[in-house]
């Protein structure tokens, strides 16, 4: 079986109303819901490790609920489902995500 490497959602408390939350862009999508996505990108998203300030900016905007918090609470991209939209390139606030062309 395959060790899950996503951190769970926190439980929001139960005397907290949905009504209460600030708007956020946040969609929950599963890992790899339509299967390995991986070979289809164009170009791969890189995180650059010295400019990241964690602001999860960038795991907040992925469509595909592939960027996590590694053991080391390191950002990483599951590039196994990532699909190269490069949404979390245009997202990141200090521009510590650098677009990668594939290799063929």
């Amino acid at each position: 079986m395959e060790k899950n490497i996503y951190k769970p959602w926190r439980k929001i408390p139960d005397d907290i109303k949905f009504e209460d939350l600030p708007p956020c862009p946040l969609s929950i999508s599963d890992k790899g819901s339509i299967g390995n996505t991986g070979e289809w990108r164009t170009f791969r998203p890189v995180i650059n490790k010295d400019k990241c300030t964690k602001c999860m900016s960038c795991w907040a905007y992925c469509p595909e609920g592939v960027i996590y918090l590694d053991d080391n609470d390191e950002l990483c991209i599951d590039y196994t489902y990532c699909k190269g939209c490069l949404i979390c390139f245009h997202e990141c606030p200090v521009n510590a995500i650098e677009k990668v062309r594939e290799e063929i």
